[in-house]
């Protein structure tokens, strides 16, 4: 009588422990906003995905603190695009087995850049366009390749990230047919954006996009690009010109200065989304 007694107490303060003790997801780490933002459509119901760069910070010229590596050696798994968009991270992660390098993704359709495009000043900034997530298909196939890592590395959760991933294909289904009505009234009208990070998405909805101030964020407007971009907007082809929230607007503003043209601002990561 008393051993039974004495075995449902131990059983009954092991419900309270196990019930009192936090269940445990996945410390799953990403670089970029826009991969977290993907990640966690994938982990609803399950944790949460955290992300290493601050809003108010650009992957192209970031460099990592103590405190950033940290957080990498203790995440469960690390999913960045590659040295193309997060250079800084190379290094670092090249000694840790827990990461996920989406550019290396099977399959993955990334859209290339032309030879001129991508190299500047003698620099080679990779062939292919690491801005995936504002494209339709590249954004699917990384949430895919994210849900099958996160299944490997959680298998006990193996379904949900696979539902959560079906759920997220059928979002985005929906998503780009509301786009494209949007879109269509003004498909033809042209523009000019500070960065060429829009690759995708232009080709997805078929836009008139003119040209970019820039390939690269890090590198300053020859002053070829910008007579050419004046001389454009005299010439009344463009209505729009996008600058970028992580960027002083400074160049634009000279070069849009009593030429009537509209001033709008794109973000390509996503900053004010919460």
């Amino acid at each position: 009588m008393i051993g039974t007694q004495m075995r449902f107490r131990i059983v009954a303060a092991l419900m309270l422990l196990l019930n009192a003790s936090p269940a445990w997801s996945v410390n799953l780490l990403t670089s970029i906003k826009p991969i977290q933002m993907i990640a966690t459509e994938i982990m609803l119901d399950v944790g949460e995905a955290e992300v290493l760069l601050a809003n108010n910070t650009s992957p192209h010229d970031y460099a990592l603190r103590p405190s950033d590596i940290r957080r990498l050696r203790g995440a469960d798994l690390v999913v960045w695009f590659g040295y193309d968009l997060e250079p800084f991270l190379d290094r670092t992660l090249s000694k840790q087995e827990n990461v996920l390098t989406l550019s290396e993704t099977p399959n993955f359709d990334l859209r290339e850049y032309t030879g001129d495009q991508h190299q500047h000043d003698g620099h080679d900034h990779g062939n292919e366009d690491p801005h995936f997530w504002l494209g339709y298909r590249p954004a699917i196939q990384a949430a895919k390749a994210i849900a099958e890592r996160l299944s490997e590395v959680d298998p006990l959760n193996s379904q949900k990230y696979q539902d959560n991933y079906q759920a997220f294909e059928s979002r985005m289904a929906a998503e780009k047919s509301l786009i494209e009505a949007k879109l269509s009234p003004v498909k033809e009208n042209g523009y000019y954006v500070f960065h060429d990070a829009y690759g995708y998405f232009e080709a997805d909805y078929q836009l008139n996009h003119l040209g970019y101030f820039t390939v690269s964020p890090e590198r300053k407007p020859g002053a070829k690009t910008l007579i050419l971009i004046k001389n454009t907007l005299k010439e009344k082809q463009a209505v729009c010109v996008f600058s970028e929230p992580q960027f002083t607007p400074a160049v634009v503003e000279s070069v849009t200065r009593g030429t009537g043209v509209h001033l709008g601002e794109l973000d390509p990561i996503g900053i004010d989304i919460k």
